[in-house]
């Protein structure tokens, strides 16, 4: 057993205390050292078949404690969200606070939830840029193709980015900062393995590059602030005017591709591809307004 309390945080952000008792952890110690015994291997012993005061002297107590945070901290977890109510979009950032013998556990869960989105008045925004465009024959992806100068191409695409734009600027939208930081850490990680693979220290990179880390960690932020927070608004907006992808949708997909194998392999993956469709309906949608 354990207590717990919640404290929403801004950006629809939410801190977890637990408090597991030390009779609890003593349990669930046990359990983690049986399963570890399980699988113990020791010279003259068949795999499991170890006395169990030879294992204890070969099981370290930290390998144990280990094995207990793995198998008993993700259930806590689990068992807080669904009493809670929580929806998760990204793992939970969890901070062992207290953990010592004899002592009941301390712990920090936090978790990020999918960010209230305020739409307001986005189609009147919308109407403005195309106003200001003044286009006399607005492009609107999905309609019969024709075929489009380049310099037309590039039109169209200017007017999109602005309405993306216009979106992300002007529709409230506050993106938890736990996404964020994720998100980052796994860019900064990719840049450092990149960087690496051509032979650079992470310093020269910067260096050729005229730029800080503190600089890249910045840009970084502001690209995947923006990212999500479109992703929510398209969402948002594509739950607020009905817009669904039907199966003839995606039938008329996957009839597309030729290759067999890589057309089933789209077919087991049809929610993505359900999600991806109905971003562009969203999109077209918004070029339509």
């Amino acid at each position: 057993m354990f207590k717990h309390t919640i404290k929403k945080l801004p950006k629809n952000t939410h801190e977890i205390l637990v408090t597991i008792p030390w009779t609890t952890i003593q349990a669930e110690y046990v359990k983690a050292f049986d399963k570890l015994h399980i699988g113990l291997e020791m010279e003259g012993f068949r795999k499991g078949k170890v006395p169990k005061p030879m294992a204890e002297k070969a099981i370290a107590k930290q390998k144990v404690y280990e094995q207990l945070i793995r198998d008993y901290i993700p259930s806590v977890y689990e068992e807080i969200v669904k009493t809670e109510s929580l929806k998760p979009i990204v793992s939970p950032e969890i901070d062992l606070s207290k953990a010592e013998e004899n002592k009941d556990w301390e712990i920090k869960i936090t978790v990020a939830e999918k960010p209230e989105v305020v739409l307001g008045e986005y189609k009147k925004k919308i109407k403005e840029v195309k106003e200001k465009e003044k286009k006399p024959d607005i492009w609107v992806p999905g309609k019969e193709e024709v075929k489009k100068e380049p310099n037309e191409e590039v039109s169209n695409q200017k007017y999109l980015n602005q309405i993306l734009t216009v979106l992300i600027e002007t529709i409230k939208c506050e993106v938890s900062d736990l996404v964020i930081e994720k998100e980052l850490n796994g860019r900064l990680t990719r840049l450092v393995d990149d960087v690496q693979k051509i032979g650079l220290t992470v310093e020269s990179y910067l260096r050729s590059k005229n730029t800080t880390m503190d600089k890249v960690k910045a840009q970084y932020r502001r690209e995947i602030d923006d990212m999500y927070k479109l992703e929510f608004i398209l969402l948002e907006i594509a739950d607020k005017e009905s817009i669904k992808v039907e199966k003839a949708d995606l039938d008329k997909l996957f009839a597309g591709i030729k290759e067999e194998k890589e057309r089933k392999m789209a077919e087991d993956n049809a929610y993505m591809y359900a999600s991806v469709l109905r971003k562009q309906k969203t999109i077209d949608y918004l070029t339509s307004l």
